[in-house]
């Protein structure tokens, strides 16, 4: 059997394989509800074949958003309008997962195809925080730096009530976003974490609000369901947030009962200079899994069926995560498995276009 198609055990729940939909944002929700797009694009990836997927970055706070047309769980009627995409994913043997996100001082910003930069307030805008009053970049909101009460208060709070409402609607991972430049990044980077409180300054204090979230998140999660993070694991830029910090963070979050570690690199800094190319960020991956003794997950331009494999194989990581290769062809897991001769289940409805001798997947699913 292809690594990248074996069965994979964490905490409770097992994976069918090793391929996770990546976050993606889609940037078509309305006041933070999803529409019929989110459970077109995430069940059409579920009937694909992977063995996770994942909601792009879901705001824990309607100012956490990253443009007005992101997804939310910041209310009962949030999680109410999720509960029928979870409850499909899980029906085709997938797994479900949320990404909970705070876009902190890049928050409030056009969605790609309407333009660059900052919403204005008269245009649906709102004013945008951070540890401090420096905007990412010239184009971007100047944020208002929090206080710690906000910081303890709503911040931490505000994860914890979206975890137990992605809880209590089925949803079976729950990833904490603290990459690409966003709240919790933010804080832990010194390039854009110049405070001088207990939030700010060496490292334990730039790590303090991501490890009283992920604090927050492991208590109201199920024992029996995982918890991953996605961080940056470097900045790519000198002085800035690196693979070192990366590796002393994950084996803090490890001890706290996080299960893996997503490991995407950038996004802090306007003007950093990222060599991207096939596989960019699997040194990540396989640093902080060897060094901080914890799974990890290799995302970033893996495309190929054979180098998704190559990467589990060689023990790099313990999973793959595609984005754009799965907008591009949702059904990637099934043309995978063919492409590596091996045979997993197809839906029933499908069969008839399946290589010859696929099994068909039950009412059940895979799961």
């Amino acid at each position: 059997m292809p690594h990248l198609f074996e069965p994979w055990s964490l905490r409770g729940l097992t994976l069918a394989n090793r391929i996770v939909v990546s976050p993606m944002c889609q940037y078509s929700a309305e006041d933070g509800l999803p529409t019929d797009w989110h459970l077109v694009h995430l069940g059409a990836r579920a009937v694909g074949g992977a063995g996770l997927v994942m909601t792009e970055a879901t705001a824990v706070v309607p100012e956490g958003r990253i443009s007005p047309h992101d997804l939310g769980i910041w209310s009962d009627a949030h999680a109410a309008a999720i509960a029928p995409i979870v409850r499909f994913i899980r029906g085709q043997g997938c797994a479900a997962g949320i990404q909970l996100a705070h876009a902190g001082r890049k928050a409030s910003t056009h969605r790609p195809w309407s333009g660059h930069g900052a919403v204005a307030t008269d245009a649906g805008g709102w004013p945008v925080v951070g540890p401090g009053p420096e905007p990412f970049a010239a184009s971007y909101p100047v944020p208002r730096a929090m206080t710690v009460e906000e910081l303890r208060g709503v911040v931490v709070e505000a994860f914890r009530a979206a975890a137990i409402r992605a809880r209590d609607i089925g949803v079976q991972v729950a990833e904490v976003h603290a990459a690409h430049g966003y709240l919790l990044h933010e804080f832990l980077s010194p390039l854009s974490n110049t405070r001088t409180d207990g939030y700010g300054g060496s490292f334990e204090g730039r790590a303090r609000l991501c490890l009283e979230v992920v604090d927050a998140v492991r208590q109201v999660w199920p024992e029996r369901d995982p918890v991953f993070v996605r961080i940056s694991a470097s900045d790519w830029t000198p002085g800035g947030w690196d693979i070192e910090d990366s590796v002393a963070l994950a084996r803090l979050l490890a001890a706290r009962g996080v299960d893996l570690v997503d490991c995407s690199s950038g996004g802090n800094v306007a003007s950093a200079r990222i060599p991207v190319g096939p596989g960019y960020q699997v040194p990540f991956a396989a640093r902080v899994r060897a060094e901080a003794g914890v799974a990890t997950g290799a995302v970033g331009l893996i495309t190929t069926p054979a180098q998704a494999n190559a990467i589990v194989a060689d023990g790099q990581a313990d999973c793959v995560l595609l984005a754009r290769e799965m907008l591009r062809d949702p059904y990637w897991p099934l043309h995978a498995a063919e492409a590596l001769g091996h045979q997993i289940e197809w839906p029933e409805q499908y069969l008839r276009a399946a290589p010859s001798g696929a099994q068909g997947r039950g009412k059940e699913g895979r799961g």
